[in-house]
């Protein structure tokens, strides 16, 4: 499959939800209603299109750019820069490191636009774009072509990726009110919704974010087109999970979102291809207030919430084996019909039309 083109299949399909259902009922005749983890597990034959969800060789891959917003003081005062976070992740000095090798996840940083250039590492990826993006505020973060360079280099990481599931989230000073800003344009509501970070955020912090923000929407105030939105607001961070989500999801692989960049990302994805959510779940990695009115976007919850401020990605490490437990009900529980059916008998070959997506081939 080219990299700038794939077909994306809706998974709705009633016959397979049917048996689905059909099949956990057996289960809770001898066990009992397991809940929540119900609904996951037909989620997860729904994408897979089968009785028997299997997943391999999961992937969380994390999407580091700077945003040339940050320059207007984002950032509260001595936090990390982006490189030192990449250091931190890659040395195994921050939780995600290490709750994903517990959980055999394979841990990729990629660099899609860091300012600073990086030292080579196993585990880094280089695909910078460019030594970060501009200021949304006084002009667009990024050209369009660069946009759809970004995107074609997060189809290319996703079509090379082993596996069927991948977990992704984005790392970066500015990140989250870059995020902010694409998810405002396309999903609508005001900004303000998004940036409040919860009740105890001091008014004086919000009100100066508000005014860096809303500068950069009053700026690109025309712009509708999502590639052209993510242009003006987004990351590379954002802009490469773009891609990485619509090659993700034309494969019928599971896509774990973690944080405001990787939800800014689906809803630009979404807009290209709207199937594509039928492949994502949410996780989160952080307490964010406005990244409930994010999730709420999508008409949806994160499988955890934990009360983490943590660095986005891990609480996809931790979501990891609630999933595979969900998937087990289907695969692993013994019910006398073993080796049994994958697909139901009377389930047509195709249930829906796949969307098909193309990226311009542009140059950077």
């Amino acid at each position: 499959m080219p990299a700038n083109r794939s077909l994306i299949a809706p998974t709705h399909n009633p016959v397979l939800e049917r048996a689905l259902l059909d099949k956990l009922a057996r289960r809770s005749e001898a066990t009992g209603s397991l809940g929540e983890l119900e609904p996951l597990a037909v989620r997860l034959g729904m994408l897979q299109n089968t009785l028997k969800p299997r997943f391999r060789d999961p992937q969380i891959a994390l999407f580091a750019a700077d945003h040339g917003i940050a320059v207007d003081g984002i950032a509260p005062l001595g936090a990390p820069t982006t490189s030192t976070l990449i250091h931190q992740l890659l040395s195994g000095r921050l939780p995600v490191s290490v709750f994903a090798r517990l959980q055999t996840m394979e841990l990729t940083v990629v660099d899609a636009g860091v300012a600073e250039s990086l030292p080579t590492h196993p585990r880094l990826m280089p695909r910078k774009i460019a030594h970060g993006t501009r200021n949304a505020r006084v002009s667009s973060a990024m050209t369009v072509d660069q946009a759809h360079a970004a995107i074609r280099a997060g189809m290319e990481i996703a079509d090379a990726m082993p596996g069927n599931v991948v977990a992704c989230a984005g790392v970066g000073v500015g990140s989250t009110e870059s995020a902010a800003l694409v998810l405002a344009r396309l999903g609508g509501g005001p900004i303000r919704d998004l940036m409040l970070s919860g009740p105890d955020m001091p008014q004086d912090e919000l009100a100066r974010l508000l005014v860096i923000t809303q500068g950069a929407q009053g700026r690109h105030r025309d712009l509708s087109d999502p590639v052209e939105v993510l242009a003006a607001f987004g990351g590379f961070d954002t802009a490469m999970m773009v891609g990485l989500m619509l090659v993700a999801a034309s494969k019928r692989h599971l896509i774990i979102a973690d944080g405001m960049a990787a939800c800014a990302a689906l809803m630009v994805a979404s807009r290209i291809a709207e199937p594509v959510t039928d492949y994502a779940l949410f996780t989160r990695s952080h307490g964010h207030q406005g990244l409930d009115h994010a999730l709420g976007l999508f008409q949806a919850s994160a499988l955890l919430e934990l009360g983490m401020q943590s660095t986005d990605g891990t609480g996809a490490t931790l979501a990891w084996p609630l999933i595979r437990s969900a998937a087990a009900l289907l695969t692993e529980v013994a019910d006398g019909e073993d080796p049994g059916p994958s697909r139901p008998s009377s389930m047509p070959d195709d249930a829906a039309e796949p969307v098909s997506v193309s990226i311009p081939d542009t140059a950077p």
